[in-house]
Parts: C-alpha cells; structure tokens; sequence
C-alpha cells in the first residue's frame, strides 16, 4: 500500500468537534482536546503531514519524509536521509496491525527490512505516540482518561492488539509539552523490552483548525539522564499538515 492508497481510503463521517462532548472527561484531558480542536472543526480520521529534520544514523543525517496516519488502519512513515550525501530511502508502517520497515541506499541496496510481532509492537508504540497529530482520534470511545494532577492528561488506547498509556505534559494553555509512554523496543539490541520514550515538543501550529506540535525532539530513555545523549535519534519539523474527515 502507498502514502496515496491510505490517504484515500475512506472512513465513516465522525460529525463536528462539539467541546460539550467533553464534559465527562478529567480537567487536563477537556484542556488539552479544547486547545488541539477548535469548534465546529470536522472530526477527522486521517493526516497527511511534510516534515524535515535530522535522524541518528551512527551521526545525525538531514532528512525529509511525508507521513499518513489514518485512524482505521495505521500509519506509513516514507523519508529519505542523507548519510555522506548518499541518499537512503524507505518507509516504517504499521498497517492493519501488521508492522514493518524497509529501507535501501540509493534506492537498490538493502540496508534494513524487518517485520514480525515485536516490529508490530514497538510500531504500535511509535503511533499510539503519534496520534497527538491527529487529536480527533483521542475523542474516540475506545479511549479513556485519567489525571493524576492539572498539568498531566493520560490517554489509554489499543493499536493492533497492544494497549499503551500515553501521558501528555501540559503547558497553560493546554498545549503539550511532552509525550511520553512506555514503548516496546530494542534500540540498544538484544531482547525487544518496555522502555521509556517520548518526544518534547518544541513548537505548535495550528493546520486546518488543529493545533500540534510542530518541532519536536524524539528518543529512548526518556526523561532519563541518557535521553540527550544517547536516547534521542529523531528531530523534525512539521510544514504542512493536511486533514481529511
């Protein structure tokens, strides 16, 4: 399936963002979905974002990408980085609840291409993270809230089987300021485990009546001592973003 192939796929009209519907949920979570929507915005299903921004591959490489995260069947990440002024080229999907990646130098040579239920796992992690760009999903019923004070929203969701705890950090105006979970992973190697991971968000625009995080900070270890030097491995800006409900 192509970037194209999910971005047309269609999906059931959810209505309009009415912030009367939010009223049963705790204080930090009506903040946050009131700052992320604003009123009468279509609910949307799917996201069409550009980025650019830096990847750590053994040093950190330029690289662009366009992304599709679709609420019914998952997400397709597609870049191309440059590590020496040689381009690399793949995609990291979830689709349908299967996982994979697959990326070639030059667009020939195989450089990685990996699947099975632990790929599956952590790139269910990566989207259940992800979903802050697309925050009409949070609005779902299959999502539930808690908050353990004002300034923290934690959001509980499934993707393909796997559930996970998303905590948002809040700033004052509801925005967030950091995404964390704990993600299924093997960035060191050896054994796929539950690690800490998440993104500080940077910056936030608003595209077609949703307000995200627009420059973030990605990585393992997160809110650790190692997160900066050695969790981090993703930095992006995002330049467009385009919503379909």
């Amino acid at each position: 399936m192509t970037l194209d192939d999910l971005w047309n796929t269609p999906a059931p009209s959810r209505g309009r963002f009415e912030p009367e519907r939010l009223a049963s949920l705790p204080g930090p979570a009506r903040r946050y979905l009131r700052s992320a929507i604003a009123p009468r915005t279509p609910l949307a299903y799917a996201v069409r974002l550009r980025m650019h921004g830096q990847i750590k591959l053994r040093g950190w490489a330029p690289f662009e990408a366009e992304q599709v995260i679709h609420a019914e069947r998952g997400m397709i990440w597609a870049a191309t980085a440059r590590l020496r002024g040689l381009p690399i080229r793949g995609s990291d999907r979830i689709l349908d609840g299967e996982g994979s990646m697959r990326w070639r130098l030059l667009g020939l040579v195989p450089v990685l291409s990996a699947a099975g239920p632990d790929v599956t796992r952590a790139a269910a992690g990566r989207l259940q993270a992800e979903f802050v760009w697309l925050p009409s999903f949070f609005l779902r019923p299959d999502v539930s809230w808690t908050a353990d004070d004002e300034a923290h929203a934690t959001a509980t969701l499934s993707v393909a089987g796997h559930r996970a705890s998303v905590t948002l950090a809040l700033d004052e105006a509801g925005r967030p300021v950091t995404v964390s979970l704990a993600r299924w992973g093997n960035p060191e190697g050896g054994a796929f485990r539950a690690i800490p991971f998440g993104a500080i968000a940077e910056a936030h625009r608003t595209f077609g009546g949703y307000s995200i995080p627009s420059r973030l900070r990605v990585g393992w270890q997160f809110s650790g001592d190692r997160f900066e030097s050695e969790g981090e491995f993703f930095r992006c800006t995002i330049d467009e973003a385009e919503y379909r409900a």
